[in-house]
């Protein structure tokens, strides 16, 4: 089931120019749609976006393709919260990844935009 209650063209033309960010490994670009305290959280617990910024700078994590579907989105005025399948291929410290991924971020509007706070990401299950 998916609830929108918020404008779904606008965040997914947001989520296409962020992935068009990430696949072109553009720190400054990638930066520009997350607030500075921006963290991740996944299997491998919580990370600073700093953290994931500082290896796109270094080259030890590259993206090569990079999509995301938005399927809903939840606005609470000066918070969305975004739920959207993510796929994306690259490599982290010379080893190859395929991801496929749900993740839910959560935006804060701020001087008129809309900042990534928060992205939570879950490996998507195979279809049986």
């Amino acid at each position: 089931m998916t609830e929108q209650t918020g404008d779904v063209e606008t965040f997914t033309r947001l989520c296409n120019n962020w992935d068009d960010a990430l696949l072109a490994n553009d720190v400054d670009r990638i930066a520009a749609f997350t607030t500075p305290g921006w963290i991740f959280v996944s299997q491998d617990g919580v990370v600073a976006g700093s953290q994931f910024l500082a290896s796109v700078a270094s080259g030890a994590v590259l993206h090569d393709t990079f999509s995301s579907e938005v399927v809903s989105v939840v606005d609470l005025g000066d918070v969305a919260v975004i739920v959207a399948r993510v796929v994306n291929t690259g490599t982290y410290q010379g080893e190859r990844f395929e991801n496929d991924e749900w993740t839910s971020d959560v935006f804060v509007r701020r001087d008129g935009r809309w900042l990534c706070e928060l992205t939570h990401l879950t490996p998507a299950r195979k279809p049986h």
